[in-house]
């Protein structure tokens, strides 16, 4: 009789082991076959999920898009702020090149019939529009359709003040991202400066009389044509100094503080841009100018918010560094898995023209967004994974458990402060 294994059971009972049938094989198998059939199921109905999903989304888009041209402005507004909200957050190329001139034509009928909040809207839809169908013979087209009505707005005295003051930025970005002539840019540019210099402080000292929302205005014509600077040729750069330096300073002395502070940009921009083509430029004024840049980088006029003080120095800081040694103080975005380094003033009113239009999309388009990524010379987009982001992030009881840490050891340390400060007092 052969002999067979034993083992204990619970109870100190014992009992035979049977062998591997192939029933038990059988068993397995169709157990396996079913765990694998369900996982695919459960990707099958993943993926379905996300179709639809992604059928739904386009779904409203082209609902936007039809609604652009509604006979309710209340329509038209909400139409155009949801299409702003998609294209901000999400690269939608494939949707939007085949629907370009379709959305051109609904932004234009609101520039056109609508009021300030709806050209307004309007204006930036136009921007994210060229920023999603990047620098190519698609954005030219919706721009060169787009430009006159843009130019005939911001020229008009009599036009509402907000769609003027949309159209100048506007304006900027798209003349960036999709004008194909340099002469072009440059007639623009002069279009800007028919503006901003309205605010110059007249050589005889006397003040221009402008009203804030004119000012506006002005300060975002100047922060465009500084845009445009930072694609002009070498000898259109000379030509720039040597008409405007001398006399961008008469802006530092306007009463609104975004102007003085887009006035104090745009000259460290233009300091690094003329002495990259001149390195050993010479500005006759440099003296006077310092003293005006560390006057206002040390301001403590009474009359002036707090805010708006601490902005101001904080800013004209920096400017000053710029104009005395070339020095720039470089901040690292990061986004994703990679980082960028802004180290310029060219640079710096780039990323800042874009994140105007972008918001908080603005980390996403760096990673996706093709042109965007070739603007700032990152590259193509990196291709990374759900898991592999999943590793890199830490896990929110880790954040918690870190925040915490940190939390009770800042407490720790102030208490120590503050019992020395009673030890001192009862001396």
């Amino acid at each position: 009789m052969p002999r067979t294994k034993k083992r204990s059971g619970k109870g100190g009972q014992q009992g035979n082991v049977q062998p591997f049938s192939d029933e038990d094989a059988s068993i397995e198998t169709l157990s396996h076959c079913s765990s694998l059939s369900e996982r695919t199921s459960a990707a099958e109905e993943a993926g379905e999920t996300e179709e639809m999903a992604e059928e739904d989304f386009q779904y409203k888009l082209k609902v936007y898009i039809d609604s652009t041209v509604d006979k309710s402005a209340k329509t038209r507004q909400g139409a155009l702020d949801g299409l702003k909200t998609a294209m901000a957050t999400k690269i939608l190329y494939d949707f939007i090149s085949e629907r370009r001139m379709t959305i051109t034509d609904g932004i234009e009928r609101c520039l056109k019939k609508g009021k300030g909040l709806e050209q307004s809207a309007a204006a930036s839809l136009a921007c994210l529009l060229c920023i999603q169908l990047g620098s190519g013979i698609e954005s030219e087209e919706v721009f060169k359709s787009l430009k006159p009505v843009f130019k005939t707005i911001l020229n008009d005295g009599a036009a509402n003040i907000q769609a003027r003051q949309a159209c100048a930025t506007s304006l900027g970005l798209c003349t960036l991202v999709a004008e194909d002539d340099i002469m072009d840019v440059y007639a623009t540019m002069e279009c800007f400066e028919s503006l901003f210099t309205r605010s110059y402080i007249r050589e005889d000292g006397s003040r221009p009389s402008v009203s804030p929302p004119v000012t506006q205005l002005h300060t975002n014509a100047l922060l465009s044509w500084a845009l445009l600077l930072t694609i002009c040729t070498g000898s259109h750069i000379r030509a720039i100094a040597q008409k405007h330096l001398a006399k961008l300073p008469r802006l530092l002395e306007n009463d609104d503080v975004n102007m003085r502070i887009a006035a104090g940009e745009t000259i460290a921009l233009l300091f690094e841009l003329i002495r990259d083509v001149e390195p050993e430029f010479d500005f006759d004024e440099w003296e006077p100018l310092c003293e005006k840049l560390n006057a206002l980088a040390t301001d403590c006029n009474k009359h002036r918010a707090k805010t708006d003080k601490r902005k101001q120095r904080s800013v004209f800081r920096d400017v000053l560094k710029a104009v005395e040694d070339g020095d720039f103080q470089s901040e690292t975005i990061r986004f994703g898995t990679e980082r960028m380094l802004i180290d310029s003033w060219v640079r710096k009113r780039t990323y800042d023209a874009f994140r105007e239009f972008v918001g908080s999309g603005m980390n996403y388009h760096l990673q996706a967004n093709e042109f965007i990524r070739d603007v700032f010379e990152l590259g193509p987009p990196m291709l990374i994974d759900s898991a592999t982001l999943k590793a890199m992030k830490s896990s929110r009881l880790e954040r918690h458990l870190y925040n915490a840490a940190a939390f009770k050891a800042r407490t720790k340390a102030r208490n120590k402060c503050r019992d020395k400060r009673v030890d001192v007092g009862e001396f």
